[in-house]
């Protein structure tokens, strides 16, 4: 079977393209617990639905919504979403030199390099299985990830009283329920501590939103130094 005719074939239902469909189905149940809660925060329903469909990265964006819920400005919302969101940038060195595409395509990989199309790319072992990993689940993950948040934001537009149902606790809830699985080793639970410590400690101290951009800017550190010592010599 030739590279070409592998690639026309994107589609079949191969072990890669089934993880990639069971990964977009558990992750877009997220993106309904998203919308209602950006609109319970204060987000109309075209921000809302506006926010999925260009930043698109769930941590990042419940980060973001968990800023403005707590009366961040939306300088200090997106400055945090941006820095927790640095991690694709490292993501996208390395699918372009796994995937290498060209033209459009790569500007649609660009907004599908996330956590799970990384992880479902890197994990197979040709080529072939590579490239139809990453756009199965990237392309399945980013439809329902939004039709989800539609969902959700129009459940949030009939909410009448957000904090009386507890949805000011559901933010940080949503935020661990898709972290939690990226907790596999040792590392990812330390620096998990350390930003829940230092989020801790400052938030007394500086004004809404500044912790999660401090806790974010020493993530960020933390990658970096770690990048470097897995480099060979």
């Amino acid at each position: 079977m030739t590279e070409h005719h592998d690639d026309g074939a994107l589609l079949r239902l191969t072990p890669a393209a089934k993880t990639g469909l069971a990964i977009a189905a558990a992750i877009s149940l997220y993106g309904i617990s998203f919308g209602a809660l950006a609109v319970a925060s204060g987000l109309t329903f075209w921000q809302t639905v506006a926010l999925s469909f260009l930043m698109f990265t769930g941590g990042s964006q419940f980060a973001f919504i968990g800023v403005i819920a707590s009366g961040g400005s939306g300088a200090a919302a997106f400055g945090g979403a941006t820095l927790l969101s640095l991690r694709n940038t490292i993501y996208a060195v390395q699918l372009k030199a796994l995937l290498n595409p060209a033209g459009a395509a790569k500007y649609a990989a660009a907004q599908v390099t996330i956590d799970e199309t990384m992880a479902t790319s890197t994990a197979q072992q040709t080529a072939a299985e590579q490239r139809r990993g990453f756009w199965i689940t990237g392309v399945a993950c980013f439809v329902g990830w939004n039709l989800a948040t539609v969902i959700g934001a129009l459940l949030g537009d009939f909410i009448a009283d957000p904090e009386a149902l507890g949805l000011d606790g559901a933010v940080v809830a949503a935020f661990l329920g898709l972290l939690w699985p990226r907790l596999r080793s040792r590392e990812p639970w330390a620096l998990a501590v350390l930003a829940a410590l230092i989020t801790t400690l400052t938030m007394p101290m500086v004004p809404p939103g500044v912790p999660i951009l401090i806790a974010a800017a020493v993530a960020v550190i933390w990658g970096v130094v770690s990048a470097r010592k897995e480099q060979p010599l």
